[in-house]
């Protein structure tokens, strides 16, 4: 499994866009149909309102880019998940799948499930595409720690962490200086 802890608004459906991209120019020779769920009620709601009618939300340079990009966040292989039944679920189903979860520090909500049931796996990766803050749990994973705990539970870290530092729209410390 791929999982990635995604803030609910705005992160998770330029995820969504980049995945759908990847699987309309068949990108995964392995798995080209590999299933993707979004699994935050917060989320599957904003997907729904970002993939509907923005006029009135953008300027017209922005729905010209809507308008040109037909369905940005939808493609074969997209589920949205509500209930923690069906949450609970994806950690049981064996099929290989790429799961998006809020939070995006890994420090509330469900994706803590889906890490518990993951981090200890050495075939599955945790993509991290955000900024992550001290003290969080994400931050403890990309700093390398061995194990971590999870619902009292200590958990080793044998899958790969992955962190896309372009996706951050957190700018650093120069960059903000600099802005100022």
């Amino acid at each position: 499994n791929v999982v990635i802890p995604a803030f609910a608004v705005g992160r998770t459906q330029e995820i969504l866009y980049f995945i759908g991209r990847m699987k309309q120019e068949g990108l995964v020779k392995s798995v080209p149909d590999f299933p993707v769920y979004v699994d935050s009620p917060l989320a599957g709601k904003a997907t729904t309102i970002f993939a509907g009618d923005l006029r009135g939300y953008l300027d017209e340079e922005a729905l010209e880019l809507v308008r040109t990009h037909q369905n940005m966040f939808t493609f074969p292989g997209l589920r949205l998940t509500e209930s923690l039944e069906e949450s609970k679920m994806l950690n049981t189903d064996k099929t290989p799948k790429v799961i998006l979860s809020a939070s995006g520090m890994c420090d509330a909500g469900r994706i803590r499930h889906h890490l518990k049931y993951n981090l200890w796996r050495h075939d599955s990766t945790v993509v991290f595409v955000g900024f992550q803050g001290e003290g969080t749990l994400g931050r403890t994973l990309l700093e390398g720690a061995e194990s971590v705990k999870l619902f009292g539970e200590e958990i080793a870290v044998n899958a790969e962490i992955v962190n896309f530092k372009g996706l951050s729209s957190h700018a650093d410390r120069n960059h903000l200086l600099a802005w100022a």
